[in-house]
C-alpha cells in the first residue's frame, strides 16, 4: 500500500491536473485530497482477473455518524472490519452496489453492506448527502464516478463530465413555495442523475398550478399519478420516458398529470423567442415564454439537462451548450 510519504506517481499528477482543468481541485500533498485521487485512479485502473473488469465503489471519509445512514437512504447497513487487510485487497470486496469500502483519512478501513444494490447515479448522490462523505465509484457500465458536495464528476470511456449540484439552480425559483422548490429539485436531480446519466432524453414540465395555462395537445391517456418524490415511482417513470415522444407535464407537488403531450407554442412565442439546440429545445424554451410560471426541463440524449423559465434558460450541465 502506498504510504503519504511516498511522492505521488505521474500518473496521479496527471489525473489531478486533468481533474483541476474540470474546476475539481485536488491537492495530493493533502492527505485526504491524495487518497480519492487514488480511489479515483483504481476506479480508472482497476486490476483485471481473468479479463474481468470488476465494478468498485468507496465511501472516502464520511462525517455522519453510521448509525444515522438508514433513515435517509432506507437501507439497512451491516459492517465488516478489514482492518488488517491492505487497501488493494480491500478493494476486492467492495463491489460499489451493494458492498462499500469505507475508508477514513486516519487510514482506518471497513466494508459497508448494503440489503441491496445502490448503484445508479441518483442513489450516489443521496448516499453522498446521507453519510456527509465523497464516493468513488466504478459502474459496471464501465462508467466512474467522484460525487461530493460540490457535485458530480462522470467519465464515460473518453471524457470527464461535470454535473453541478441541482440547489444552485433552484435560487432562481424563490417566488415558488418552499413545497414547490423542494419538488422542483427532485424532478431536476431526477433529470440529470437519472435520466442524464443514462443518456434518456426527455421534456419535462413543471407547472404552478395556480396560474398556468395549458398550452398543449394531450395525445395519450391520463397516467398514473406517479410522484417524484416516491423512490418507487421513478422506476415507471424512467422507463416509459424512455419509449415516448411529447412532453412529461407535473404539478408543482411533483406528480405526474400528463404524459406524451405535443407543445403548441403561441405565435408570439414563434415570433420571440429563437431557436435553441434541437426540437426538443426550442419547443420546451418556447413553452416556458408561453407559460411563465412554469419550469421547464429538458434532457439531451447525450446527457446535458437545460432548465429553462420565462423564455429564458436558467441554467445548463454543459457550458458549451
Amino acid at each position: 500500500m502506498v504510504s503519504w510519504s511516498d511522492p505521488p506517481s505521474p500518473r496521479l499528477r496527471r489525473l489531478v491536473d486533468e481533474l483541476d482543468e474540470h474546476g475539481v481541485d485536488l491537492d495530493v500533498e493533502n492527505p485526504l485530497d491524495r487518497l480519492v485521487a487514488e480511489e479515483i485512479d483504481y476506479a480508472l485502473h482497476p486490476l483485471i482477473h481473468e479479463r474481468r473488469v470488476p465494478t468498485y465503489g468507496a465511501v472516502i471519509a464520511p462525517t455522519v455518524d453510521r448509525s444515522r445512514w438508514r433513515k435517509t437512504t432506507n437501507l439497512e447497513v451491516t459492517s465488516r472490519s478489514l482492518r488488517d487487510l491492505q487497501r488493494s485487497d480491500a478493494r476486492r470486496f467492495a463491489d460499489g452496489a451493494s458492498s462499500w469500502l469505507v475508508l477514513s483519512g486516519d487510514g482506518a478501513q471497513k466494508l459497508a453492506v448494503f440489503d441491496r444494490p445502490a448503484s445508479s447515479e441518483r442513489d450516489v448522490v443521496v448516499m453522498v448527502d446521507a453519510f456527509g462523505a465523497a464516493i468513488v465509484q466504478r459502474h459496471s457500465s464501465g462508467t466512474v464516478r467522484y460525487a461530493s458536495e460540490h457535485g458530480v464528476m462522470r467519465w464515460d470511456g473518453m471524457s470527464w463530465h461535470r454535473e453541478p449540484l441541482v440547489t444552485r439552480w433552484i435560487s432562481a425559483m424563490r417566488t415558488w413555495g418552499g413545497n414547490a422548490q423542494h419538488s422542483l429539485a427532485t424532478l431536476l436531480a431526477f433529470a440529470v442523475h437519472d435520466l442524464g446519466a443514462r443518456g434518456i432524453g426527455a421534456l419535462l414540465i413543471m407547472q404552478n398550478t395556480l396560474t398556468s395555462s395549458p398550452a398543449f395537445e394531450q395525445r395519450m391517456a391520463e397516467p398514473p399519478p406517479l410522484d417524484i418524490a416516491v423512490p418507487e415511482d421513478l422506476t415507471p417513470l424512467r422507463h416509459v420516458l424512455a419509449q415516448i415522444d411529447g412532453a412529461a407535464v407535473f404539478d408543482n407537488s411533483g406528480i405526474l398529470r400528463q404524459i406524451g403531450v405535443r407543445l403548441n407554442p403561441s405565435a408570439a412565442a414563434v415570433a420571440d423567442v429563437d431557436g435553441h439546440r434541437g426540437m426538443r429545445h426550442t419547443s420546451g424554451r418556447r413553452y416556458s415564454f408561453d407559460d411563465p410560471e412554469s419550469i421547464v426541463i429538458v434532457v439531451s440524449e447525450d446527457g446535458p439537462v437545460t432548465m429553462m423559465r420565462n423564455g429564458v434558460i436558467l441554467g445548463r450541465t454543459d457550458a458549451q451548450a
